[in-house]
């Protein structure tokens, strides 16, 4: 715990060999903090393996004195090393992403790309990267930054209910465990919870990540063509109250990202080759 606190703080602060005191540096923000959280379980796993080996009148102090100070050495050198580069992902993204946002006639592009970003990895980078970007948006209180929460929400939404809706529609392509556990995915969806369709997309990347994709960019472009406001950061329909405009036609641009899921991951997954018993 102590390491990974470290690593997020030291990725905020943007440290580097060359600049220990952060002076100059560029944070390498939430993307920092991501590799900060695995470096640092790895870093420690490791450490613990090398450990493994020492006296066993030392296994007092392990857990006090030599996991600490050995993690949080390993964890200073990888950001210092990491951040750099960290950062200059972190700026290029958010620089793209404003200037894209900065020009009204690409407002329907930029919500078509930033709700298929919410479909890529799923809670993952990508995700985190579409959804801060909009967040940090809404301090500006304007129009085009509602819009574009709304079109981030509705990204994150698709995946979970095309998913439900090709085991409910399309029962041949998934196995009975994976047909018993989507319904579940109907609610996760309109709550706004993606990571609901998270094992579908383990279990077949090639078939559900392409397919939730262009639903969700399908979603996000509708969203934004129909003027959708969105004032709230999270919440699915249990945050509809706070919309500004007609919140049936975001629902309806909803339904038209999630079907079009559907039908592509049909398209995308063939039927599952199911041994037929004879019964004698």
């Amino acid at each position: 715990l102590l390491v990974g606190l470290v690593g997020g703080f030291l990725a905020t602060s943007g440290a580097t060999f060359a600049d220990p005191g952060a002076v100059n540096t560029v944070p390498s923000g939430f993307l920092g903090g991501l590799l900060a959280g695995f470096a640092g379980g790895y870093l420690m796993l490791a450490i613990e393996k090398m450990c493994d080996k020492m006296p066993k009148a030392l296994e007092g102090i392990k857990p006090v004195l030599i996991y600490p100070l050995l993690g949080l050495g390993g964890i200073l050198v990888v950001m210092c090393a990491v951040n750099p580069f960290m950062g200059m992902i972190n700026s290029g993204m958010s620089d793209g992403l404003n200037a894209i946002a900065s020009n009204p006639a690409m407002m329907v592009p930029l919500c078509a790309l930033l709700a298929g970003m919410m479909s890529i990895d799923m809670g993952g980078p990508f995700n985190k990267a579409a959804y801060a970007f909009a967040t940090l948006n809404l301090a500006n209180a304007d129009d085009q930054a509602y819009i574009i929460m709304a079109a981030v929400m509705i990204g994150g939404m698709v995946p979970p209910i095309a998913i439900a809706l090709s085991n409910t529609f399309f029962k041949n392509r998934w196995t009975d465990e994976e047909r018993k556990n989507a319904p579940v995915n109907y609610v996760m969806g309109l709550s706004f919870i993606t990571e609901g369709a998270i094992p579908y997309a383990a279990g077949h990347p090639l078939q559900v990540i392409p397919s939730c994709i262009v639903g969700s960019a399908v979603a996000g472009a509708f969203s934004a063509l129909f003027g959708c406001k969105l004032m709230a950061p999270h919440g699915g329909i249990f945050v509809f109250a706070t919309m500004q405009g007609t919140w049936y036609f975001y629902l309806l641009a909803l339904a038209i990202g999630a079907v079009v899921s559907m039908f592509m991951l049909a398209l995308l997954k063939k039927p599952l080759n199911r041994e037929i018993k004879k019964v004698k």
